[in-house]
């Protein structure tokens, strides 16, 4: 049953944000998929990728997305959930997968200081490194790109529903 939205993209691009507020509009429940990872591991996702590592934080929250049940839901999922197939192959199995996308300028201006957020880069790794990386698998696996450039929250909500009737 695709009933559910599950929104993808980089840190930063109001997943949760906008997940919120268009599960509002539509009379759905919101899942933060990070929040699931964080009450399953008892901490913060910082403090999971400090003491598992990269690749042990990615199997946590492939293991969790791959894994998760839900109707009528706006699922935000945090910006590595496509290094997890599993997951992304359950996610596209139960909803429909948009793909919020927003040029790399304008994410660095959002995102400010990373490493305090929680996310998923290598060591020695830059932001767009990380960007260039991650777009194409955004691209692979959304049903629906909504490009986020000049537009504001309502923006974004009211192109996410247009897309989706």
């Amino acid at each position: 049953m695709k009933n559910n939205i599950v929104l993808i993209g980089m840190p930063g691009v109001g997943k949760s944000t906008v997940g919120v507020i268009l599960a509002k509009i539509l009379g759905y429940q919101f899942i933060d998929t990070d929040l699931l990872i964080q009450k399953r591991e008892g901490k913060l996702l910082r403090e999971t990728i400090a003491e598992k590592g990269l690749e042990g934080f990615l199997e946590v929250e492939n293991q969790v997305n791959s894994q998760l049940t839900a109707e009528n839901s706006v699922i935000a999922t945090g910006g590595s959930v496509v290094y997890g197939r599993e997951a992304m192959e359950h996610l596209r199995e139960i909803g429909t997968v948009v793909y919020l996308k927003l040029d790399y300028r304008k994410l660095k201006y959002r995102l400010g200081n990373i490493r305090n957020r929680g996310v998923v880069i290598k060591e020695g790794q830059r932001l767009s490194d990380l960007y260039n990386e991650r777009v194409p698998l955004y691209e692979k696996y959304a049903d629906v790109v909504i490009d986020e450039n000049g537009c504001n929250i309502e923006k974004t909500v009211n192109k996410i529903i247009e897309s989706i009737k």
